[in-house]
């Protein structure tokens, strides 16, 4: 299955009274990125967190937010007062940048009830999190890696999509050759042939279809061009049967990239070089999505 490393998952549920949200947010990266923010009762989870998200997620830049809110009025709970005057002084120095007016009842209530939501400003206190608490915590994260996984899968899908149809687009560039190649060879045996009378030089017959056969040969790109498309035939294979196989595409994407190169080098003729140019445009965008490919 093919997998983009671009992907968000959310999970919310309620246990007593908090309800407990996670948030996953990931990019592509070569190696797994991982940064886990979690509120200070729940450090506890920290390694915990970190496991089940590098299995899950394999390989990408990844952010976890996980949160909770009061949503009742059991227990014992205290206010930050530090953090949240720290929240005012910021939310009223970005207002008043803005053109806001303070000081009015409707802007206090709201101001209020906004830095009281920000995270850790209202502290649920006790000695100690329950088992069953910490359990629907690891649920709830189980559920967001899910949601982050499927939401990968469908961007996966999208991208595998776009790089089959130009692989399909440089393969049959290959068919586009092969008129161009036989007219090459004809133009350079006149060529040849051409400069020796010019230069008033007296050659063998024989010997000279020879020498040209051998030159000819050389510039041949029969085997460029076999290569070249048991190499898009490869990349088919692997994207629809193998797991996770961005880093085994990208290896297949440089072998069609030499079998490319070696055939422009080759190719000695203007129309040839146009269709190589146009197979070097398609390769290098396969190249960028393939940075994306888990």
């Amino acid at each position: 299955m093919i997998r983009s490393m671009t992907g968000f998952g959310k999970a919310e549920a309620t246990y007593g009274d908090k309800k407990l949200s996670v948030e996953i947010r990931t990019l592509n990266s070569k190696q797994m990125d991982l940064s886990v923010k979690l509120p200070q009762i729940y450090r506890s989870l920290d390694y915990e967190v970190r496991a089940m998200a590098a299995k899950a997620l394999q390989r990408g830049k990844a952010d976890i937010y996980v949160n909770y809110e009061v949503t009742a009025g059991t227990g014992i709970v205290s206010i930050n007062r530090e953090l949240f005057a720290a929240y005012c002084a910021q939310l009223k120095e970005i207002g008043t940048a803005n053109g806001l007016k303070w000081g009015s009842e409707v802007m206090d209530a709201t101001v209020m009830q906004s830095v009281l939501r920000m995270p850790e400003v209202v502290v649920h206190e006790t000695d100690s999190v329950p088992n069953e608490e910490l359990d629907a915590l690891r649920n709830v994260i189980a559920e967001a890696l899910s949601n982050t996984d499927k939401f990968r899968q469908t961007e996966g899908q999208v991208l595998i999509k776009d790089l089959s149809a130009r692989v399909d687009i440089i393969e049959s560039a290959i068919d586009k050759v092969t008129p161009f190649e036989i007219a090459r060879t004809d133009m350079i045996k006149k060529r040849i042939r051409e400069s020796i009378d010019n230069a008033g030089l007296q050659a063998d017959p024989n010997r000279l279809e020879q020498e040209m056969i051998f030159y000819v040969e050389k510039l041949d790109v029969t085997e460029e061009k076999v290569r070249l498309r048991n190499h898009c035939n490869y990349f088919r294979e692997v994207a629809a049967t193998e797991e996770n196989p961005g880093k085994k595409l990208g290896f297949i994407a440089q072998e069609m990239g030499r079998e490319i190169n070696t055939l422009g080098s080759k190719a000695n003729n203007s129309d040839i070089q146009k269709i190589v140019v146009g197979m070097k445009d398609e390769l290098e965008k396969i190249k960028e999505q393939l940075l994306n490919i888990l």
